[in-house]
Formats: C-alpha cells, structure tokens, sequence
C-alpha cells in the first residue's frame, strides 16, 4: 500500500467478526467518529479514539451501553501492521463518554508510526503520526481553526490531508455552539446542527459526535499529529474566564461541561483536564529546530472593556492592569521564551495580536475581544518577543487570511518589527467567503503592517528550517459543496535573524 492509498484508506474501518458468540458485543462497528494523535514528543505521542454506535444519540453517549469497555490498541512502523512495535488494552468509560486516551513513550524519535485499535471484534481505521526529532529535521506544518458545520463542507480539511503535514496546529473553534442556524453566514445553512443552543454535558457531546462523523475532519486528524487549542464556541461565543457573555446562568456548571466534553473528544493527555481547568497552554518541541508554545486565551483573561464589540473610543482597553493571559500563564510563557534554546519560537494563539483599525478615514475603531482589547499587556509581549529567537506568532479566528508584521509601536511606520503573525483563515465558518478587492485596499491602507488579507476559506502550510521559515496561504473558492482543489493566494519567506 502506498502513502495515497493509505491516505483513501484512513477513513474506511476495517470489519473484523468477533471470534466468539457474547451476548454483550457490540452487533455494530463502534468506530464512526474515527481515529486521533497529538501532542507528540520524541518518545512518543497520544492515541484517541471514542466508541460510539449511533454518534447522533439523544443522550450524547452515542447509543453505547451504560458499561466500561476494553480497546486494544496497536502501533506499528509500516501501514500493513507486519512489524508492530507496541501494543495494549486501554479502557473506554462510560463516564468518559467511551473515549480513550493512549499516552506511549519510549518509540525512537523523529520517525512515522501508524496505529489502530480494536474493540469487541471491530478494527478502526488506521492513523499515521510521529514522534519529534532530535536534532535539526525540517518540519511541514499547516494551521487551521473555525470549522462551523453548518457553513460549509470540510474540502479544506481534506485538501490539508492530501498535503501530508507533519503535525497539524489547530487554534480553536473546532466546534461551534449554537444551535440550528443561530449564526448565519451568507451562502445560507448547507448543513444543520444538533437541536438546541449546546448547554448541558450531553449537549456538548452530541455536537463533538456530530462534527466528528464528518469523513473530512477524520481524514485529517487521521495523517498526522495534532496540537489543539480551543477558543470561544467551543464554550461560548466571546467568553471570558469566569463571564459569560450572554450572562448565561450556571455559567461554571457550563463551562465544566464543555471542558469535558472537549477533552473527551481530542488527542489531549489526561493531566491538561484538572478539575475545573483545563490546561491547554503548553510547549512542544520539534528538535533543535522549533518550539511550539501553544497559548490560552480564553480562560484566564479580564473581561471584555466597555462591553465588548468593534468600538471607538475605548480608553478602558488601555489600562495597564488589564490581563489576556493571567498571572500564572504570563509566567509561564515568560519564562519559556527565556529558556528556549531551538531555532524558531512559534506562538499558536487564537486572537488577531497585531493592531487592526476597522475604521475607514481618520480616527480607530478596534475589536476589543481581540488583543487590541488588552493593548498594555500586548505591549509588553511584543518587548519579550523582541528578545526572543525568530519568534513567529501563528492566528486563528479572524475567518480571513493575514500576514502582518508586530511592531512595538503600530502607530510609527519607522518602528521596528519584532515577530511575524500569520492569521490562517477559516475551514468553514462564513460559508463560501469571497474577495472584496476595494475593502481589501483600504484596510491595508488603514494598516500599513499588514502585507495581505483574503477572505476566502482555507488554511496555512509551513515549512520550517534552520534558516528560513516559508508559508502558503491556501483557499478555496467554495465550500457551499465539494470538491474545491486548493490554490496558493500568498506566499511568504521569513528569514532566519541568527542561527543557533
């Protein structure tokens, strides 16, 4: 089997019948929301998966009995499984929801492994992913975020399979919370989620199932490792640590639930849920090449000023005391820029970090739910990165590709640049998008930083070096239905400042 066959593959389950009448096996494959990996390191890796015989069951527990079930598990260095270097049973529980969380160590580093499980006689699909390497090994990544089911199909989750990334960075709003038609993008509903605006535990679930029987969205997490962040909807839209922004009741009550529901549905390891917290901040290291910091911006942070929205006039967002991060997470990352010793520092976060005027003509209008509302602490991020070895800060949320340039003072052109951000667009929250050409010319000319903007879907590829990162941004013209190919709309190389 070659890597394309694999890949056509990776999205069908293998049957195996059980080798004995039981009473209590399962008369169905369990398998349908397919196979996950993430968070590799050079040991080892997470292995996900989630038993569920009808995804869409009422109760959110995917028609699967109220009992603890065993899952074999198998990893191995080619695709047919001849040479099978680990293997085990793990526990799918049913106060898991059925999902699994595999955590391996000791595999060699910097090398592709595939991997299965299998339970009650069914085999799953089979997924490829890696552990990091050592030393300076290339690395081909591409970012993706925002997939709201209803706006579109996931071609562009495909067309990022097809490329074989390494490891793929997922920046939030991997699903979205409102019900049937509660956001509305402008090509209309293509598909129509689970009933009700999500609240309760069985709520959140039952939409996880739902985004993940999508046979695009498996393929994907199927080619390779993910690191995944989550942003608002996966919540709430805008929320900010402990408010809610529609002043929901029961707020922490909601919270906890789609928190768990999260963690039950990712290739996340079983310390990042701690009780109310789910610690989602985190560095991963690609070698001697990239470090990975990975941010949280959602959880920790000051409420919104002066109630949120694109505003004027903002003095609030400006104070000196106001924080995105928190106390702890600022540590935390402070002391990881400082420590790092690879080529390249790259942030994943979910928020436009760079300054963005939306007003046309004299004056400035900002989105407060973005950096721009946290302008003092951003000032002081901007001072560290500066300080920091080729930083590059990787975006989602925006729905709109951007390649921009942070400046310590955005409003002096002379300012130096400290970082890059690349924003990746959306998989499919808006619907088809589009190329607003004139909209585009004055939002540059608003912006001088910003090099360009594209409002159609799509993702980021990157290529990583030791002395040059590169960057695509891919589109597609239509996700209204399938079968887009991708194109290349921008493309840019940043070189390296110093070498290590």
């Amino acid at each position: 089997m070659d890597r394309r066959s694999f890949l056509a593959a990776a999205s069908l389950p293998f049957i195996v019948a059980p080798t004995t009448a039981n009473p209590r096996a399962l008369a169905r494959d369990p398998f349908t929301l397919g196979v996950a990996s993430g968070d590799p390191s050079a040991d080892g890796f997470v292995l996900w998966t989630r038993l569920a015989l009808d995804p869409l069951g009422v109760n959110g527990r995917g028609g699967m009995p109220s009992r603890d079930l065993d899952v074999s598990w198998q990893v191995a260095t080619d695709e047919r499984f001849s040479r099978v270097v680990r293997s085990g049973t793990a526990p799918a529980r049913w106060l898991d929801a059925h999902s699994v969380h595999v955590e391996l160590t000791g595999l060699e580093p910097g090398r592709e492994y595939f991997y299965r499980f299998r339970a009650q006689g069914h085999m799953s699909p089979a997924g490829r992913t890696r552990t990091t390497p050592t030393g300076l090994s290339p690395l081909h990544f591409a970012v993706a975020a925002c997939a709201h089911y209803e706006h579109g199909y996931y071609t562009a989750y495909r067309r990022l399979a097809e490329e074989e990334p390494d490891l793929v960075v997922h920046l939030g709003d991997y699903m979205y919370e409102y019900g049937p038609s509660g956001y509305t993008a402008l090509a209309g509903r293509v598909r129509t989620h689970t009933p009700g605006k999500c609240a309760t535990l069985a709520d959140y679930r039952l939409r996880h199932a739902q985004y993940k029987s999508d046979p695009d969205l498996q393929l994907a997490h199927a080619t390779a490792p993910w690191l995944v962040s989550f942003d608002d909807h996966e919540l709430e839209n805008n929320w900010a640590g402990p408010v809610s922004s529609t002043g929901a009741p029961a707020f922490a009550r909601r919270r906890a639930n789609a928190f768990r529901a999260y963690y039950e549905n990712m290739p996340l390891r079983r310390a990042s849920l701690q009780g109310a917290v789910l610690r989602v901040n985190r560095r991963v290291s690609w070698g001697g090449l990239a470090r990975f910091h990975l941010l949280d911006t959602r959880q920790f942070r000051d409420d919104q000023a002066c109630l949120d929205g694109v505003r004027a006039g903002c003095d609030e967002r400006l104070a000196d005391t106001r924080t995105l991060l928190g106390d702890d997470q600022w540590s935390w990352l402070t002391q990881g820029l400082a420590s790092s010793t690879t080529q390249w520092n790259l942030l994943g976060q979910q928020i436009l970090m760079m300054q963005r005027d939306y007003r046309r003509g004299p004056g400035r209008e900002v989105n407060l739910d973005s950096w721009d509302g946290y302008a003092a602490e951003r000032t002081r991020l901007l001072g560290l990165l500066r300080g920091t070895a080729n930083p590059v800060v990787l975006t989602g949320d925006a729905h709109m590709h951007h390649d921009a340039e942070l400046k310590l003072d955005f409003d002096d052109p002379d300012s130096p640049a400290v970082a890059r951000e690349l924003v990746a667009s959306s998989i499919a929250s808006d619907g088809d998008g589009y190329r607003d050409r004139a909209w585009i010319s004055e939002s540059l000319a608003e912006n001088p930083h910003i090099a360009f903007i594209d409002q159609r879907r799509g993702y980021l590829t990157c290529r990583v070096g030791p002395t040059e990162l590169s960057a695509r941004f891919r589109t597609l013209d239509h996700i209204s239905r399938r079968g887009a190919p991708a194109r290349t709309a921008h493309r840019v190389t940043i070189p390296a400042a110093a070498s290590r």
